[in-house]
């Protein structure tokens, strides 16, 4: 009984301390109050536009902001109470929308730390950590997870694949203060790890000893020639010889057109240059493994997670194709209440996608339909002119059901 109290009295306190520093779902204009366009000289950057997009399930609640221009680079920020994640969860999470089926662009946020200039954002602005999606081609479609330590921008050393369709999904990043993280698409941990394993943040601590040096005796070929072998007396043979089927023109004329020399051909018998056959190397000791030393130059981080101050998030992207929709950005040391998010989000979408899909099928069947019907009258009401002939009735109905495929 007292066991459970305290598990209570904890977690009430835990609730009681998680906070969340921010939180935009862009719910109506007003956000254009709160976030700032970067205004920073060389660029023409594009504009956002609220909206729910081309489908969706509740047309208010749905609304975020989209990316509107093609060929843009678009630079938007905004900041908010500066905090610090000592001892705490940090969880960075918001959905992106790709409804343009994007074939070029980020889908990724920025989180800064108070140095931000929010009207001077641009592609070399200083940041602390860069999350999310990031699409080019067939060979780009990653997850990023950049953390910045001693200013330098560090790359986490996996690949991390991101969602490629046009549905909403939920993207979170969770950076906990026991060094670990976990990476979330749409509530399911897709990555997570060690923070000191995944990133090279610190030197390592381990190092090659420069003083150790190969043995000049070790013997690391795993095969040799054989001694024995020997090269067999007929094996020289020329790689090319005179075509013995050739003959000289008639019309050759030896002092005007000099001696005739009939042309060559490849040599059937020639058979390269000989080496002699591998075997087992007797002396063959494996390959030499460079011993390793500690790195002195290697000092463990205990708080390698803290981040000790953030303050801004920002959108910082390059689109070919515009129309990525981006919502509920939200930034907290409360990861329960950032699973809640997407469970309440997860349960519309999930409901909606199903409904779209089955109902994006169920217009195709009815056009096929339409059209077999379509056909099949065209056949037993009339008959074929012999100007077009089959053909030529086929492009006709073809053009007839791209006109009327309204009324499916």
């Amino acid at each position: 009984m007292k066991y459970s109290l305290v598990l209570v009295i904890l977690a009430y306190i835990y609730a009681a301390q998680a906070k969340v520093y921010f939180e935009e779902k862009f719910n109506d204009d007003s956000w254009e109050k709160r976030w700032i366009y970067s205004k920073h000289p060389g660029k023409e950057f594009g504009k956002f536009v609220r909206t729910a997009g081309k489908f969706f399930n509740n047309e208010e609640k749905d609304k975020g902001i989209q990316t509107s221009q093609d060929a843009r680079f678009y630079a938007l920020s905004t900041k908010f109470e500066p905090f610090a994640t000592d001892g705490k969860d940090l969880v960075i999470q918001f959905t992106v929308k790709h409804e343009q089926n994007i074939d070029c662009g980020g889908g990724y946020l920025k989180i800064f730390d108070c140095s931000l200039e929010p009207a001077d954002m641009h592609g070399d602005s200083p940041y602390r950590i860069m999350f999310g999606p990031d699409i080019c081609g067939p060979g780009t479609k990653k997850v990023h997870v950049i953390l910045n330590k001693d200013g330098k921008n560090v790359l986490i050393n996996k690949d991390i694949r991101c969602k490629d369709d046009v549905y909403t999904h939920a993207y979170t990043l969770i950076i906990h203060p026991d060094n670990t993280y976990e990476v979330l698409i749409d509530g399911e941990k897709v990555e997570g790890g060690e923070l000191e394993s995944d990133w090279e943040l610190l030197p390592p601590r381990k190092i090659k000893d420069p003083e150790a040096k190969k043995p000049e005796d070790w013997d690391d070929r795993a095969t040799i020639p054989d001694p024995d072998d020997k090269k067999p007396e007929d094996w020289d043979k020329p790689e090319h010889i005179p075509d013995p089927e050739a003959t000289k023109p008639d019309d050759w004329d030896d002092e005007m057109d000099g001696e005739w020399e009939p042309p060559m051909i490849d040599n059937p018998e020639y058979k390269g240059e000989w080496a002699p056959k591998q075997i087992d190397n007797p002396a063959y000791k494996g390959p030499w493994v460079h011993p390793e030393i500690d790195n002195p130059e290697y000092n463990p981080v205990p708080d390698l997670y803290a981040q000790k101050e953030i303050c801004g998030v920002g959108l910082d992207l390059w689109q070919v194709k515009s129309g990525t929709i981006f919502d509920n950005i939200l930034v907290t040391d409360d990861v329960e209440y950032a699973k809640q998010a997407i469970a309440d989000l997860k349960e519309t979408q999930v409901s909606f996608n199903t409904n779209f899909k089955i109902s994006f099928q169920f217009d195709q069947w009815r056009l096929i339909i339409w059209l077999r019907q379509v056909f099949i009258s065209k056949i037993l009401s009339s008959r074929f002119d012999e100007k077009h002939g089959f053909g030529g009735y086929v492009t006709m109905s073809y053009k007839i059901s791209k006109q009327s495929c309204s009324m499916c």
